[in-house]
């Protein structure tokens, strides 16, 4: 029973101590409006990505003129239609427009002699705004905020006014 008082004494002192600590604490409500700010300067951050690729590139040889014997018109009007035909068969696309071979009609090639080709990295670099330094003022006094979107010619600002309370240090009880 003896251990039970000692225990027990402080146990009923604690609602005590817990009135006497919330009594000392106020809490002051927050005096809150709305306000616009002039804007005077806008600055986008940005953000600076890189991204590699491989590319193909290949030396092209100049194509010469070439000598070639032209068919007939009826010849050749022959020819387009067979091969146009076999592309609709092999699924081909450029036989089908009847584009076959790939050479014009004055018999040299569309596309240069491509020799050694390779793949090389390609860097680029690539910019996107993240955020926007804001200078504005207000009542005659200059600010300055990091916001995420461009505020435009006004800024919608919170105007909080709350009394200064300085914390005073606990004063210790005199010794008896």
């Amino acid at each position: 029973m003896g251990r039970f008082r000692h225990c027990l004494l402080p146990l009923l002192m604690l609602p005590i101590a817990l009135g006497a600590m919330a009594q000392e604490r106020v809490v002051q409500a927050e005096n809150v409006r709305l306000d616009y700010a002039q804007v005077l300067n806008v600055e986008p951050v940005y953000q600076t990505l890189r991204a590699s690729r491989t590319e193909e590139v290949c030396d092209e040889l100049p194509t010469l003129p070439t000598t070639t014997v032209h068919p007939s018109k009826e010849q050749s009007r022959w020819a387009r239609f067979l091969e146009s035909i076999k592309g609709v068969f092999s699924g081909d696309e450029e036989a089908r427009t009847g584009n076959a071979g790939a050479e014009t009609e004055a018999g040299q090639p569309t596309e240069p002699a491509r020799l050694n080709c390779r793949s090389v990295p390609v860097e680029r670099e690539f910019r996107r705004p993240i955020a926007y330094d804001v200078d504005y003022v207000y009542k005659g006094t200059k600010y300055r905020s990091r916001l995420a979107e461009d505020p435009g010619n006004r800024l919608r600002i919170r105007i909080s006014v709350m009394p200064f309370v300085p914390t005073v240090p606990p004063v210790e009880a005199p010794a008896p």
